[in-house]
């Protein structure tokens, strides 16, 4: 039974939120194969499709978007449709076109589907939709509001690769340090993550022509 006045507002609100559409939706995506985990966490539009939120995983991560990707949801596989088609031989299963899907299509928040970037280093992601949200303003752009760790250089030679690379880098008498060091721009640390250069970089995923950091930042000098 409600006591008082205000109580009988908060059941409102709380019944109004309820029922309230959902505009936006909280993803954790996480690059699988590291130990511990580069991941981010982040708010995108619910109408946003695969595409978009292909464009926002690049820029989360910073990779430069000069490979292939697609996404693998329930056995099926979506991406590019005509650049998977040009690039296919007859016995690939078909790719689905990628925008034909819209995150408002996963009804129920605990889904998790694989996002694969660059079919030669094989750097598969896995994307969870952690939570449906109904925001007070619907969102226009996505947003990077939780991380941790660097991801691997682009090119590195997947999972083997970046291993080797990280112990090249932290053994300054292997004789490839020096060169490795100066391939990667002088300066490597595998537990970077700065939410405010990621959310900038998430912020602006869908501007064209948008330009990727060639290396990670150096810290700045106290």
């Amino acid at each position: 039974m409600l006591t008082t006045e205000l109580d009988a507002v908060i059941m409102r609100r709380l019944a109004a939120d309820m029922f309230a559409p959902f505009n936006a939706v909280q993803i954790r995506v996480s690059i699988d194969g590291i130990d511990p985990p580069a991941w981010r966490r982040l708010i995108v539009p619910i109408d946003w499709n695969l595409e978009q939120l292909h464009l926002t995983i690049q820029a989360a991560f910073n990779w430069w978007n000069y490979h292939l990707h697609e996404f693998q949801i329930g056995g099926l596989r979506f991406g590019d449709a005509a650049a998977a088609y040009e690039s296919s031989s007859g016995d690939d299963p078909k790719v689905f076109e990628q925008t034909d899907v819209r995150l408002r299509d996963f009804t129920r928040s605990g889904a998790r589907f694989s996002y694969l970037y660059d079919f030669g280093d094989g750097w598969s992601h896995t994307v969870e939709l952690e939570q449906l949200l109904s925001l007070d303003l619907a969102p226009t752009k996505a947003q990077c509001i939780d991380g941790a760790r660097a991801r691997p250089p682009e090119d590195v030679g997947g999972i083997p690769g970046y291993q080797r690379f990280l112990e090249v880098l932290a053994n300054p008498s292997d004789l490839e340090h020096d060169e490795t060091k100066q391939w990667c721009g002088g300066y490597f640390d595998p537990d970077w993550f700065d939410l405010a250069t990621v959310n900038k970089d998430v912020s602006n995923a869908l501007k064209p022509n948008v330009k990727r950091r060639l290396h990670q930042p150096k810290p700045r000098k106290a």
